[in-house]
Order: structure tokens, then C-alpha cells, then sequence
């Protein structure tokens, strides 16, 4: 008897069978090649649902010739790794062992700590998967002890595929043959929205009760809101156009532009990219030039999901027209920016002395108070003091915009602090 969704059962034990990122899956991807060369490190995957995470660290593990324990952080606690480390000293560890911790966002500190002197000394190689940001959601110890890969939603080309070879694999479990129409295959795709696991399990579902043939019919039967929008596709290019040309609109002032596109995309059911495209325009595009503009939009998001769809519209319009006629900046983004590419680049390391959390000079230390000026005790409650890194005193990454807000803060500025910088100065 056949049990479990098939979406299980056809598993791939190898990355040929595994869709999405060429990079990662490849023959010659990142993974591939560890490999290869016999070399698996720790790693922390994070992306969506049904993009290979969980599959990846299956294949992964049995090339290791590790033994694999994995474990749930949404049920396993402290008592459930102590039972894996004991067996890091014993026959089961003695090649090692490979951890595979899903969902490691919900451990908390103490948790993930517990693993750090395992993992360091390589008893235990940990493979640690979460939906989240692990920069937000793993303790940084971890972090800078693992490799970090990104698993995308997958693209539609690629979920045909996985559909395809999903019913090979149900034809010879089965011993049924069954026809896909075209456009049923390209729904199924569209409609997973980048999760292959969706895609395999719905075809199952349909090719299940279907006759000889799975049409477009059959397809709308399971999905009748999706496969209603007309051809909205969340996962595809489309989409992607859709959100790209709302926030150039707002950007460009086109009010009627920018509505017409929102309308678009709430005619597609996609509340939530609305909301959160609104909420990145709101400060990378109007930015200082109108900073009430972000706690407006944030106001009418949340709005917007209480309400739901359709009536989710109105303070979403409300947003969309208000951010599309406010005067623009993009003067914070832009510095934002400038000071990333300096931290990629290695620099400033070391705050100065002045800015640090010191509390204690110790006998030997040859540097002694930390000398900080707090600005209260001064006049306009500012005083001159060195707050970037030594190797980058100086550096300019905000200019102030030609805007009113922007303008107004130049002012006082120069009121205060005396005359501008030059690196300042437009």
C-alpha cells in the first residue's frame, strides 16, 4: 500500500533530481563538489518552504559517511542534543556526526550554544535549516563557524520539470500511464509559487482522480482563487514586473501608474507584497523628504491586513497616492549603501576608544579612561568628537537632499556645528 504524500516518497537521493538554483544543485554547484572533494562543512540553509533544504541535507549527509541524527527545533530540546553528543564518544561517532537541526530558529541561545564546543572541535558537523534570517535568528558563534546558502523559491521552468519527473515516478509506482496537458503543467507550476513539494503533491492529488489525461479543468478544481486571476503567476517574471513597476511609478510621481499596478496586484491576491513593497518605498524612495510618509504607510499596512481583501484596498490606495506625490529622497538609502560597501570591504573594525563599552582599564592597560564626551554637558548638546574608525574618520556617506525636511536639517547643522564639512557640501 502507497502512503505518504509522493512528494516524500520520490525524495531524490542524488542533486540530479534536485530543482532549483544551478549553483547549488548543479552538477558542477557548490554541493556537488563538496562532494566530490569529500569536504562537508557546517552549514546553515535558509529560504522558503519546498526549495531543497531538507533534501539537500539528506544527500549531503549519507556522502559524508557521517552518522545522521536530525532533530526539530519546534519539539527538541537540551535533553534531546546531550543524548546526540553522548554519542559522539561512542562506535555510532566514531566517524563523526552529522546533525541535521531543522528549524533551528526556534532553539533559543543556551540551546544553539550547547553545540559550539562540538561543532569547533568536528565531532559534530551541523546542518541547520530555518525559514527566517539566520543572521536575525542563530546565535553569531554559530554563524561564523557555518557556511550560509540562500535557497530560493524556485523558478516556474524549474517546477515543470519536478512536476514532470514526479509523474515518471508516479506512472512506474502506479503502473497507471497518464497524459499532462501543457497548460495544466504550467499551472500546477504557477500556482506552488516557487515550492516544489506543493507542485509534486498537488499533481498527485489531481493525476489521482483524473482520467487518462490531467487537464486545466481539473487543475482549477483544486485551486479555484489561483487559476480565477487571470493567469496571475506569484512565482514568475510577471510578478516581479508587477511590484518593480508599482514602486517606479511612486518613484517617478505617476500616481495613476502607481494605482493601477497596487490594483493589479490585489487583483492577483498578493495583499502581502503590496505591503511590504509600500513599506520599502515609503523609506528608500521618500525617505527624509517626507518621514511622516513611512509611519503613514506603515499605519495604512497594517490597516490593510486587518481588514483583508477586498476592502484591504482602500488604505492601501490611501498609501500608494500619498507616497507617489510626496516629495522624493533617496539620500539615506544611498548612505546606507556607501557605508555597506566599506563593511564588505573589511574596514572599520574597531570603533573608537571614545564609543566603546568600557567600564574597566586594567593594570597593564596602556590606554587608560575612555575619554567620551557625552553632548548634553554642551552647548546645543553637541561637541566635537571622532565617532567613525580610525581608517575612516572623515569618510562622507549622507549628503543632504534638495528638499525642504532635508534642507531645514542642513541648516541646523550648520548652525551648530559651525561650517559645513566640505565632503558635505553638494
Amino acid at each position: 500500500m502507497i502512503t505518504g504524500p509522493l512528494a516524500d516518497r520520490m525524495r531524490p537521493e542524488s542533486f540530479a533530481h534536485v530543482y532549483g538554483d544551478a549553483k547549488l544543485f548543479s552538477e558542477n554547484g557548490i554541493f556537488s563538489r563538496m562532494i566530490k572533494t569529500g569536504h562537508i562543512p557546517n552549514m546553515i540553509f535558509y529560504g522558503p518552504s519546498g526549495t531543497g533544504k531538507t533534501t539537500s541535507a539528506n544527500i549531503l549527509a549519507k556522502a559524508s559517511g557521517k552518522t545522521l541524527y536530525k532533530l526539530n527545533a519546534t519539539s527538541a530540546g537540551i535533553s534531546d542534543i546531550k543524548d546526540i553528543i553522548a554519542q559522539t564518544n561512542s562506535f555510532l561517532g566514531s566517524d563523526g556526526i552529522l546533525l541535521y537541526l531543522d528549524e533551528i530558529q526556534y532553539f533559543n541561545k543556551k540551546q544553539q550554544q550547547s553545540l559550539l564546543e562540538f561543532i569547533e572541535d568536528g565531532r559534530i558537523t551541523l546542518i541547520a535549516s530555518t525559514t527566517e534570517n539566520p543572521y536575525f535568528y542563530v546565535y553569531p558563534a554559530i554563524i561564523s563557524r557555518s557556511a550560509v546558502f540562500e535557497f530560493k523559491p524556485i523558478e516556474v521552468s524549474e517546477l515543470e520539470k519536478a512536476v514532470l519527473h514526479a509523474k515518471e515516478y508516479w506512472e512506474n509506482e502506479t503502473g497507471r500511464k497518464i497524459e499532462i496537458e501543457a497548460e495544466a503543467l504550467r499551472s500546477i507550476a504557477l500556482s506552488a509559487a516557487g515550492d516544489a513539494r506543493r507542485a509534486i503533491n498537488l499533481f498527485e492529488n489531481v493525476a489521482s482522480l483524473a482520467g487518462e489525461k490531467v487537464t486545466f479543468d481539473d487543475i482549477k478544481v483544486f485551486l479555484p482563487e489561483v487559476m480565477g486571476m487571470s493567469g496571475f503567476d506569484k512565482a514568475g517574471d510577471g510578478h516581479y514586473d508587477l511590484v518593480s513597476a508599482l514602486q517606479k511609478s511612486i518613484r517617478g510621481s505617476d500616481p495613476d501608474a502607481a494605482i493601477f499596478y497596487l490594483a493589479k496586484l490585489l487583483a492577483g491576491g498578493d495583499l502581502i507584497s503590496a505591503c511590504r513593497r509600500l513599506q520599502v518605498i515609503a523609506s528608500e524612495d521618500i525617505g527624509l523628504a517626507y518621514p511622516q510618509g513611512a509611519i503613514l504607510t506603515r499605519a495604512c499596512v497594517e490597516s490593510a491586513k486587518e481588514l483583508g481583501l477586498p476592502e484591504a484596498a482602500v488604505p492601501l490606495a490611501h498609501a500608494t497616492v500619498a507616497l507617489a506625490t510626496a516629495p522624493k529622497s533617496n539620500a539615506s538609502y544611498m548612505a546606507y549603501h556607501a557605508a555597506a560597501a566599506d563593511v564588505a570591504a573589511g574596514k572599520g573594525a574597531v570603533p573608537p576608544r571614545a564609543l566603546q563599552n568600557v567600564h574597566f582599564d586594567g593594570v597593564n592597560s596602556e590606554e587608560k579612561g575612555q575619554n567620551y564626551k557625552y553632548p548634553h554637558d554642551y552647548p546645543n548638546h553637541y561637541v566635537k568628537q571622532q565617532y567613525l574608525p580610525n581608517d575612516l574618520a572623515g569618510a562622507c556617506y549622507y549628503r543632504f537632499g534638495e528638499n525642504k525636511n532635508e534642507q531645514a536639517a542642513k541648516a541646523y547643522w550648520e548652525r551648530i556645528k559651525g561650517v559645513l564639512p566640505e565632503n558635505m557640501k553638494k
